[in-house]
């Protein structure tokens, strides 16, 4: 998103026509791949939103609360020390 705010300032900073028609060639690429990225963590986001509201229904905490700390972003998968033999 930083790259694509780049390119946008860059645009309007440019003076000669042939320099600022490339440049927005670049910015409407990012743009698009930033706006494809946007829609795919929205579908992720509903999808965890889907698991956690049936989980809810069906009384399963443990999934319910996996899922919330995934939502939130203070999700860390727990790591088990390893067993000497």
């Amino acid at each position: 998103m930083k790259d694509r705010k780049n390119k946008k300032t860059a645009i309007n900073n440019i003076r000669t026509r042939t320099e600022k028609v490339k440049t927005q060639a670049e910015y409407i690429e990012a743009n698009k791949q930033v706006k494809k990225s946007i829609r795919v963590d929205k579908k992720y986001v509903e999808e965890l939103a889907k698991t956690a509201e049936k989980a809810a229904r069906e009384g399963n905490m443990k999934q319910l609360y996996d899922t919330t700390k995934k939502l939130t972003g203070k999700y860390s998968k727990p790591e088990r020390p390893v067993k000497d033999k």
